[in-house]
């Protein structure tokens, strides 16, 4: 586990993790929350973090930060480099790291992100967040989580955490409290706002000691 992930750091909002489909999904919304939260992403002046993959939702993504000027670390795993994505797609990307396995995948994913965004996907998607705000139960970390619901896509999980809450098996529901937005223009600004109030946290239980 790394030091990062022990101790989490302070510090400012710098890059955004999207987990989000390998597929476009059925509606066309899906693709196009993609690509605007790409362009949300450079416009701001951060850095995408994502699994590397050109197809799908993650595809849109990347695109989105790409024309609009932005940076981009894609983390693939080599057995997955031509079923989601193709070397010469792979080799437009800012930065490209190529891992063993889906396990070290997520772990670099987490050390070089500041905040998590998920989109709409499969159960790949699905497991990623849930690890990411399973660490923050444990107090792993605090770095702002956000459910972009497009056309209220995470309805479902949502009840599905608010049935677990209610019936007493998420004892730390306090640290579990990902951001819910619909709109996908106000998630970057909402991550921002959300680094900003946790650091103005911090200052001022630092100055009571």
């Amino acid at each position: 586990m790394s030091s990062r992930l022990m101790s989490d750091e302070k510090f400012p909002i710098r890059s955004i993790c999207v987990y989000c489909g390998s597929q476009p999904g059925r509606h066309p919304a899906y693709l196009e929350a993609g690509r605007a939260l790409g362009r949300s992403i450079a416009e701001h002046g951060l850095r995408l973090v994502y699994g590397g993959g050109t197809r799908g939702v993650m595809g849109a993504v990347s695109s989105g930060v790409m024309s609009s000027g932005g940076q981009v670390t894609g983390i693939i795993p080599e057995f997955l480099m031509d079923k989601e994505a193709s070397k010469h797609s792979l080799s437009a990307l800012t930065e490209l790291i190529v891992t063993r396995d889906m396990h070290e995948r997520k772990h670099k994913m987490f050390e070089r992100s500041d905040a998590f965004v998920t989109l709409p996907g499969g159960i790949g998607t699905l497991e990623e967040i849930v690890e990411i705000m399973t660490w923050g139960q444990l107090g792993r970390h605090r770095r702002p989580m956000v459910f972009a619901n497009v056309n209220g896509f995470w309805d479902p999980m949502l009840e599905l955490m608010k049935h677990m809450t209610d019936q007493g098996f998420i004892h730390t529901a306090h640290r579990v409290k990902p951001m819910v937005i619909d709109a996908i223009e106000d998630i970057i600004p909402a991550i921002i706002e959300a680094g900003r109030a946790s650091s103005a946290g911090d200052t001022a239980v630092l100055e009571k000691m």
